[in-house]
């Protein structure tokens, strides 16, 4: 319990927690911290980065969310890659006792053609949609001095986006690579860019907690173990016999009494006297 409780009191001082939301083909340090204990200055002095290689979502047939996937590459000063994992919930990259674990995810931006325009890459933000989902959209001008437009809005990474124009009418839905005619131009989506959320943590406590736990566990197995105690003790002509045992007592006053059936004495020596407990 000690083990535990300096455990614990050890990764609060030095430990930490932190969040990021990363786009895909993104390279990030970790700065966005939400908590950390007055002495985790060395666990956040890190000299490597990470990259988002890519972060898809598995669907179910239903559409609902299956599984997140973050595939992640841990950089050196250089920028030489020196670890690459792909993680998911419940299946964490950890590396010099930082832990990455696969927390949220999101639609941060869309990259879109107007007319023969170049690639434009638009951020998206969330919309409120009073509990019912969660929802991204963005504004694309359709007029070189951004008198008029159309609004584009996405529920999720399927590439499917919805286009309303400039009265808030839908006037088509699209995927991504398609192309559609609305507002008297040509909109062309290229990709819908996601983005994943990772929770950072770093624990140095956690193997004092963890050695703390296996010794308790160690402790309550040990203490389903039958063990017993026999004293002899010889006072001048008398022999006194006394004993205990943690469980099993009926057995063990059997065995006892057996024992002292053993030693009975002569008829010209003194009676033994003995106690068990």
């Amino acid at each position: 319990m000690l083990l535990i409780l300096l455990g614990a009191i050890w990764g609060a001082l030095t430990g930490f927690m932190a969040q990021e939301m990363v786009p895909s083909g993104e390279t990030f340090k970790i700065h966005n911290v939400v908590e950390a204990g007055p002495w985790a200055g060395p666990q956040l002095a890190q000299d490597w980065s990470v990259r988002v290689n890519r972060f898809w979502i598995d669907y179910t047939p239903e559409g609902t969310i299956d599984q997140f996937y973050s595939d992640l590459s841990v950089l050196d000063t250089q920028g030489q890659e020196i670890d690459r994992q792909t993680i998911h919930v419940n299946q964490p990259l950890r590396h010099q006792g930082v832990t990455l674990y696969q927390a949220d995810w999101a639609t941060p931006a869309v990259r879109v053609r107007v007319n023969n325009s170049p690639l434009l890459q638009l951020p998206m933000a969330p919309l409120n949609t009073g509990g019912q989902g969660r929802l991204w959209g963005t504004w694309v001008p359709t007029k070189p001095d951004l008198s008029d437009g159309i609004s584009l809005a996405a529920k999720d990474l399927q590439g499917m986006l919805l286009v309303y124009d400039t009265s808030g009418k839908l006037a088509a839905t699209v995927r991504s690579g398609m192309s559609t005619q609305v507002n008297g131009v040509t909109l062309a989506i290229a990709e819908v860019i996601g983005s994943t959320g990772l929770q950072i943590k770093a624990d140095p406590g956690i193997p004092i907690t963890y050695t703390g736990f296996g010794l308790l566990m160690l402790g309550v197995m040990m203490s389903y173990v039958s063990h017993s105690q026999i004293w002899a003790l010889q006072q001048h002509d008398r022999l006194y016999l006394g004993g205990r045992s943690n469980r099993a007592q009926i057995t063990f006053e059997r065995e006892f009494i057996e024992l002292l059936d053993q030693l009975d004495p002569q008829p010209d020596q003194q009676p033994l006297e003995a106690l068990a407990s």
